[in-house]
C-alpha cells in the first residue's frame, strides 16, 4: 500500500518518507507559529526536490493549512497591514518565479537555502533595517515577500520580519501572517499557473501530503500558547537555521 502511494507521487520510497516526515513537522510549526511551513520544507527537502517542483507543492500545502487556521487568524489580524502586503507581494511573486524557472536546479537550490538561512538569522538576531516598520517599509516588505515566495516560497519569513519590526503582540503577528498567506494564495496561484508549475504530479503530491500537513497543523494549534510564543519561535528559527546550513553544506 505504502509503495503504491509513493509511486503515485512519483517518488522513490526513501524520498517519500523523508517528505512525509518533513511535511508533518512543517505543519506542526505552522500550527503554533502561523508561519514557517514552506521554509521548513524548503530547508529540509530542497536538496532532493528541486525548487520548481517544491514551490507549487508548498503552495498547495500552505493553502490547506491556511483554510484550517482561517477562523482563528481572522479575529486577531491587522487587516490594513495585510492588504498592503498582499497587493505589493502580487508584484514580486512573478518576478521571483521568472528567476527560478530560468535557473539551473543546482543554482536555484543554493539561492533558496541561502534565502532561508539569511531570513532566519535576521529573525533570530533581530537584524531589522532602520525604518523597516514605517509607512514606506510596508510596501517594500510586501514586494520582497512576493519575490521570496517566487524564489523559495518563503514570503512568510519576510512578512514575519516586518511584523517583528513593528513590535506587534504575538497573537496579532500570528493572525496577520495566517491571513496574509491565506489571501495571497489567489495571486500566487495565478502566477504558478502562468509559469506552468501546477501540474498533474503537483496535484497528486498535494492530495497525498495534505492530510499529513493538516495533522501537524491541528496538533500545533492545540499546542499554541501566547505565553510560550517566544520560545516556540526561537526553537523554530534555530531548526530552520540548522536545516538550511546543513543543506547548503551538502550542496556546496
Amino acid at each position: 500500500m505504502l509503495t503504491e502511494i509513493a509511486t503515485f507521487t512519483g517518488m522513490p520510497m526513501s524520498q517519500f518518507l523523508l517528505c512525509a516526515a518533513a511535511v508533518f513537522c512543517a505543519g506542526l510549526v505552522r500550527g503554533f507559529s502561523g508561519f514557517g511551513l514552506s521554509a521548513i520544507l524548503m530547508a529540509s527537502i530542497v536538496v532532493v526536490v528541486p525548487p520548481v517542483e517544491l514551490i507549487p507543492l508548498c503552495f498547495l500545502l500552505e493553502a490547506a493549512a491556511s483554510l484550517a487556521l482561517f477562523r482563528g487568524g481572522s479575529r486577531s489580524a491587522d487587516w490594513k497591514l495585510i492588504w498592503t502586503l498582499v497587493i505589493a507581494s502580487a508584484i514580486g511573486v512573478p518576478i521571483g518565479l521568472a528567476i527560478t524557472t530560468n535557473l539551473a536546479s543546482a543554482y536555484s537550490k543554493i539561492i533558496a537555502l541561502t534565502l532561508v538561512l539569511g531570513l532566519t538569522m535576521a529573525q533570530l538576531f533581530k537584524l531589522i533595517p532602520p525604518g523597516a516598520g514605517g509607512r514606506i517599509g510596508l510596501p517594500i516588505a510586501g514586494f520582497l515577500a512576493g519575490l521570496a515566495t517566487g524564489l523559495a516560497s518563503v514570503g512568510g519569513l519576510v512578512v514575519a520580519l516586518y511584523v517583528l519590526s513593528r513590535k506587534s503582540e504575538a497573537h496579532v503577528m500570528r493572525g496577520s501572517l495566517i491571513m496574509f498567506l491565506f489571501i495571497s494564495m489567489i495571486t500566487t496561484f495565478a502566477s504558478l499557473l502562468y509559469y506552468g508549475l501546477i501540474t498533474e504530479m503537483t496535484l497528486r503530491r498535494g492530495a497525498i501530503f495534505a492530510p499529513t500537513v493538516l495533522a501537524g497543523v491541528f496538533l500545533g494549534a492545540k499546542l499554541f500558547s501566547p505565553a510560550l510564543a517566544p520560545h516556540y519561535k526561537k526553537v523554530c528559527l534555530v531548526l530552520l537555521m540548522t536545516l538550511s546550513t546543513v543543506g547548503l553544506i551538502r550542496l556546496l
